[in-house]
């Protein structure tokens, strides 16, 4: 797959970045003046050399803290928080400062508008990043304000003319994270404009470049494509025009308690949503399954802007965030036992009192080998958990004696020291069945929802996200 952990100014007007207090906001920035030429070092006055050298510091600062944010642990609440707040900070002084001193490292530094475009981009990935880790979808919409910004001013158009094929790559990736993000926001016309613009520029790349990665990109419009069509089912309005619904809960949209129900004493905190099918429809590393129940777990973005009645300001994520509204997400493609085993204990460890940790698992089926006297937990197979070596095509390369057991799969029995507390547990697969005997051995609330084992070819997902509409409570 093609990487997404790397990588604003046309037309008309620029973009600045600006921070008040807590707050970053969106300026018009001053066109460069007119000077002209970069000229010797001994030529450049004191105050400007030092201008450039400012600029240079928080330059390689925000890489080294950009590049830190991929050794930061995936799993947890606290060890990554802080280490967000500084790299914001740091991106946020270096475009202001760029902002202010535009002129001179204009002319003095020779700052190019692809290297303003990538720093922009940075700051889009990092509010995307900081949605993945908190679930909170208002930084889902922040970093659309982003990418939209970049596109709609061309901050890369001159890139092209440019015979350099990593600045091209750096394009390329840009429109696959904006198509990501709009999948997320269900901006499907969008994403079919995005779709064709990549494929143009993809188009132009290999045929200006003899590069090794043609095949990649390729793949990745496939996978887009296929997402796109993975959902077949229209919803017409009365003037029949086609409607975008969503999955996620929107303001007022609780239903109702009925007369006589009470609210439980529970909140779902946590969940992991896990995708290891073979052959499924996938962009990126989420396939339809996971796309659809991670939503399904959401509200309705909000705009942080709107939701402060300061129309063009944005939040700059606070060490110490306001109380979730959403539960906490994990989301695994094809983990291998171990890496699954690993973040469902930091889960189970961290989950609040009074709070539920929901495991959604979306995954081929891993049927027993041969019969057993004794029928227990894991006798009955399970679901498939990924292996980096022994697994070629789906099939087991190293045979193993039948009386031993499948060691790249989630047992039931694997999941039994997590029903010390509440438990909820969604298995979609053509195994689903293994888990019909769950056990709740400590007397905490436990859930099982089980798939059909046998469903249409022409179906896409499996049977629990093939809805148009989920109802999500807050409370269970």
């Amino acid at each position: 797959q093609v990487p997404f952990q790397q990588d604003f100014q046309k037309p008309n007007s620029r973009i600045g970045f600006h921070k008040s207090g807590s707050k970053l906001r969106f300026l018009p920035q001053r066109a460069p003046g007119a000077m002209t030429g970069v000229g010797t070092e001994d030529d450049i006055p004191l105050g400007e050399r030092k201008t450039v050298t400012d600029f240079c510091y928080l330059l390689d600062k925000s890489k080294q803290l950009f590049n830190g944010l991929r050794d930061l642990p995936q799993y947890g609440h606290k060890q990554w928080q802080s280490y967000f707040g500084r790299t914001f900070d740091v991106y946020t002084k270096l475009w202001k400062f760029q902002q202010q001193h535009r002129q001179v490292l204009d002319n003095r530094y020779g700052l190019k508008r692809w290297q303003i475009g990538e720093v922009a981009s940075k700051i889009g990935q990092l509010y995307y990043h900081y949605y993945l880790r908190t679930s909170e979808t208002s930084y889902l919409n922040e970093a659309f304000s982003f990418y939209s910004a970049i596109r709609q001013r061309s901050y890369y158009y001159q890139v092209n003319k440019e015979d350099r094929p990593e600045l091209v790559v750096k394009k390329l990736r840009y429109y696959a994270r904006y198509i990501v993000v709009c999948l997320l926001l269900n901006k499907m016309d969008l994403v079919k404009v995005l779709v064709k613009e990549l494929s143009e520029e993809i188009e132009d790349y290999t045929q200006r470049f003899n590069t090794e990665d043609q095949l990649e990109w390729n793949l990745v419009l496939q996978e887009v494509a296929a997402f796109i069509e993975a959902d077949p089912v229209m919803v017409l309005n009365d003037d029949n025009a086609v409607v975008i619904t969503s999955n996620r809960l929107s303001e007022g949209g609780v239903p109702q308690l009925e007369q006589g129900m009470v609210v439980g004493q529970l909140t779902l905190a946590d969940a992991l949503i896990i995708g290891n099918c073979n052959n499924q429809v996938k962009f990126s590393e989420l396939t339809i399954d996971m796309f659809r129940m991670l939503q399904a777990l959401e509200r309705e973005p909000v705009n942080l802007a709107t939701q402060m009645n300061k129309p063009g300001t944005l939040q700059e994520p606070s060490e110490k965030p306001a109380k979730r509204e959403n539960p906490h997400k994990y989301l695994l493609y094809k983990p291998t036992f171990s890496q699954l085993y690993t973040f469902l204990s930091a889960s189970f460890k961290e989950l609040p009192a009074n709070s539920v940790l929901l495991v959604y698992l979306s995954a081929t089926g891993v049927f027993p080998t041969g019969h057993s006297d004794y029928e227990g937990p894991y006798d009955f197979g399970g679901v498939l958990t990924n292996s980096n070596r022994d697994v070629v095509n789906g099939e087991t390369v190293q045979k193993r004696n039948q009386a031993q057991k499948e060691m790249h799969c989630l047992h039931p029995g694997d999941l039994f020291p997590f029903t010390r507390k509440p438990l909820f547990i969604i298995v979609d697969s053509s195994n689903s069945t293994a888990y019909k005997n769950f056990s709740n051995l400590f007397g905490q609330p436990v859930v099982c929802l089980l798939s059909p084992t046998v469903y249409p070819k022409s179906m896409q997902g499996w049977c629990f996200n093939n809805f148009k509409k989920y109802t999500v409570y807050k409370k269970v």
